[in-house]
């Protein structure tokens, strides 16, 4: 059996997020919510949905502020700024203490590589201290409605730990969480908070790998 960390990206949407939370607590289970900053501009009640995630004991994530181009595709220090200070400084004018600092970039649909960071975005992130948090599961949820929890069992079973990606969006996906999250249950699977270090390249704003191998999440240019 395995540990699986769950995280649920690019929310928090008023259609799919309040559901999620739900299923969650019917089973005791935490999650990593990594939010975006258009969706808390959206509506108040979007708002309200990250501060009850909160209160219900969940771990909120900067992802970023409009989700729209990966850090490395755009190295500028104002697209850095923009992406990641100017949503840390949403989260706590709306939030207020949101806990420890987590950030999750932007993938390009789960892919790791330079395009994940530039130099401005390291030293953002290591000046408000921030942890970030990666991942090695995405089932392509947006994609496969249907398909991904038999897709993401599958990975589950075959590593230690399992950092997943899934996605409280409106796709009709989370109407397969109950199912899915009884089928790790069932199976054994411990769910839990904790991370592997290979998900987690920097901690408290300071680096937990190597240069070489950081540098490989950073764009050049």
């Amino acid at each position: 059996m395995s540990l699986v960390t769950l995280t649920f990206d690019n929310g928090p949407t008023a259609e799919t997020t309040p559901a999620v939370l739900e299923h969650l607590h019917a089973r005791n289970l935490t999650a990593y919510f990594c939010i975006v900053g258009l969706q808390l501009q959206a509506s108040n009640a979007q708002v309200d949905i990250a501060k009850e995630t909160l209160s219900r004991d969940h771990i909120l994530v900067n992802h970023s502020f409009t989700h729209g181009r990966a850090l490395g595709d755009d190295p500028s220090a104002a697209h850095a700024a923009r992406e990641v200070t100017e949503m840390d400084a949403l989260l706590g004018a709306e939030i207020g203490d949101w806990g420890p600092r987590w950030f999750r970039p932007f993938g390009r649909g789960g892919d790791l590589g330079q395009h994940i960071f530039s130099p401005p975005a390291v030293q953002a992130l290591q000046a408000l201290g921030y942890s970030v948090l990666l991942w090695n599961s995405v089932p392509r949820d947006w994609v496969d409605p249907v398909g991904w929890a038999e897709t993401a069992l599958r990975t589950i079973n075959s590593q230690e730990h399992t950092v997943l990606v899934l996605h409280d969006l409106d796709t009709g996906a989370m109407e397969h969480l109950p199912m899915f999250l009884d089928a790790l249950l069932a199976q054994g699977h411990t769910i839990t908070t904790e991370l592997p270090i290979d998900c987690v390249p920097m901690m408290s704003g300071e680096k937990t790998w190597s240069d070489r191998k950081f540098d490989e999440l950073v764009s050049s240019c």
